[in-house]
C-alpha cells in the first residue's frame, strides 16, 4: 500500500539515522522510552534532537523524513543499531562480549584496525525465555517525532534474522526457531505503529543480498528462507502502510565491512519477491554498477536508490547526483523512482554538518531532473541564495 509516496514523482528521503548533536549527552541504555521520557533532562535533549533532525531534513527539502534513529545511544560504530531491540525485548538478559568460537566461529578484524573496535565493543544479551515484544514502544517512539512535522517520518528497525545471529541462546532449540519467534514479536509491535497512521515501516537489512554475495545459497539459512523470514515478519504490514524493504553493504564507524564493492546482482530475484512496497538498494557508493540488471528485474515495486554515499564526507554536487539519477531512469521509470542515501549517515563517523549538505544535495540533484522532467520541485531553503550570508559588492 502506497501512502508516503503515493501520488509523488521522484520523492526523497534518507535512509535513517543521522549524527548526534554534541549536546544531546543522554543515552537511552536499557530504560523504557516512557520511562526515560518522564526525565526532565532526557525528554527535553531528545524531543530538541528529533526536532533538530526534522528541521534539518525540512530544509533540505526532503519529501519523507525520519527520526534520526534517535533512539539509538552514543556508542562505538552505532552499536544500539543491533542492540536496542534484544535489550527491550522479553526473554533477554544480561550482557555477553562477542568471542570467536571454537570451531566455524566468525573470523574477526585484527586489532591495528578500526573495525577491531567495532567488535570489541559488541555486547549482546541473551536468550533465556521466550521471546516478546516487550517494552520496545516503537509506537511512542513513532509518534514523538511524527507530532513535530507534517511530513510523513518513515520508521525502521532490525529484522529479526540479524538480531538472532548476534545474541547466545539458551532457550530456543534451532536458530530458525527463535528467528520466528523473534519475527513474532516484531511483527506484533509493528502492527500496532502502522494502526497508529505511520504511513512508512522500513525492515533494515534482512540477509537476502549478504548470504548470496558471500555465496551461502546451501544449508539452513539461504537467500531463500531469509525471504521468507521478511515475508513472515511483515505479514499483514502492507494492508495498514507502506513497507519499506532497506538493503546495503553496511556502515559501523560509517566504514565498509567489503574490501570491493559488492554487487545485488545475485540477489535480485529472491528481493523480487519480497512482500515490500519499495526496494532500497544502495548505489552511490558502487558506482551505480546495478542499475541496469535492477531495473530489469525488479518491476512491479518501487525503487529507492542511494544518490549519496554514508561512507565518504565528501558532500556530492547536485550535478553528481542529477547524473545518477538520469542513469537510473534509463532502466527505472520515474514513477517507481525514489531517491535516498545509501545507508545511515549517524553510525558514528560523520559529521552533522556533512549529513545536512548530502541530503540538500539528493534534493538539489532530484530537483536538476525534476525540472528536465517537467515535474514540480521541492523548495530547498538551504540553497535559496536570498538567505547566502555572503553579501554582494555595491
Amino acid at each position: 500500500m502506497y501512502k508516503a509516496t503515493d501520488g509523488i514523482i521522484l520523492p526523497t528521503t534518507i535512509i535513517g539515522s543521522l549524527p548526534r548533536p554534541h549536546w544531546y549527552t543522554e543515552n537511552l541504555g536499557t530504560r523504557k522510552f516512557r520511562e526515560a521520557m518522564t526525565n526532565a533532562r532526557f525528554r527535553e535533549q531528545y524531543t530538541d534532537a528529533v526536532s533538530s533532525y526534522l528541521r534539518d531534513e525540512e530544509v533540505a527539502g526532503l519529501d519523507i523524513c525520519t527520526d534520526g534513529d534517535c533512539r539509538f545511544d552514543i556508542d562505538v560504530g552505532g552499536h544500539t543499531w543491533f542492540s536496542y531491540a534484544p535489550r527491550h525485548m522479553d526473554g533477554f538478559e544480561g550482557f555477553h562480549p562477542y568471542r570467536i568460537p571454537k570451531a566455524g566461529g566468525r573470523p574477526t578484524v585484527p586489532p591495528g584496525r578500526i573495525l577491531h573496535d567495532i567488535t570489541e565493543a559488541r555486547l549482546m544479551p541473551e536468550i533465556v525465555g521466550p521471546v516478546g515484544r516487550g517494552d520496545l514502544q516503537y509506537t511512542a517512539i513513532w509518534k514523538t517525532a511524527q507530532r513535530l512535522t507534517k511530513k510523513p517520518v518513515k520508521f525502521g528497525t532490525i529484522t529479526p534474522e540479524l538480531i538472532a545471529m548476534g545474541v547466545k541462546d539458551s532457550y530456543y532449540k534451532s536458530m530458525k526457531e527463535r528467528i520466528r519467534a523473534i519475527g513474532d514479536a516484531l511483527n506484533e509491535e509493528l502492527t500496532e505503529v502502522a494502526r497508529a497512521g505511520c504511513t512508512a515501516i522500513q525492515m533494515e537489512e534482512p540477509q537476502v543480498h549478504l548470504l548470496a554475495a558471500k555465496g551461502l545459497t546451501g544449508g539452513e539459512l539461504t537467500p531463500e528462507y531469509m525471504r521468507e523470514v521478511f515475508n513472515d515478519t511483515v505479514r499483514g504490514l502492507r494492508d495498514l502502510t507502506e513497507v519499506w524493504c532497506h538493503t546495503c553493504w553496511g556502515n559501523p564507524a560509517q566504514q565498509r565491512i567489503f574490501d570491493q564493492a559488492q554487487s545485488y546482482a545475485p540477489s535480485l530475484e529472491e528481493l523480487n519477491k519480497i512482500e515490500a512496497d519499495i526496494l532500497t538498494f544502495e548505489c552511490c557508493s558502487t558506482g551505480g554498477m546495478d542499475l541496469e540488471a535492477i531495473g530489469k528485474t525488479i518491476t512491479d515495486k518501487k525503487i529507492a536508490i542511494g544518490v549519496v554515499d554514508h561512507h565518504s564526507l565528501q558532500v556530492e554536487t547536485p550535478d553528481e547526483v542529477a547524473d545518477l539519477i538520469r542513469r537510473a531512469l534509463d532502466h527505472i521509470p520515474a514513477e517507481r523512482l525514489i531517491l535516498c542515501s545509501d545507508c545511515g549517515m549517524g553510525r558514528e563517523g560523520m559529521s552533522r554538518r556533512h549529513a545536512f549538505y548530502k541530503m540538500a544535495s539528493i534534493v538539489q540533484g532530484t530537483n536538476i531532473v525534476r525540472r528536465e522532467l517537467g515535474l514540480p520541485e521541492a523548495e530547498c531553503l538551504a540553497a535559496d541564495p536570498r538567505f547566502s550570508l555572503v553579501e554582494k559588492e555595491e
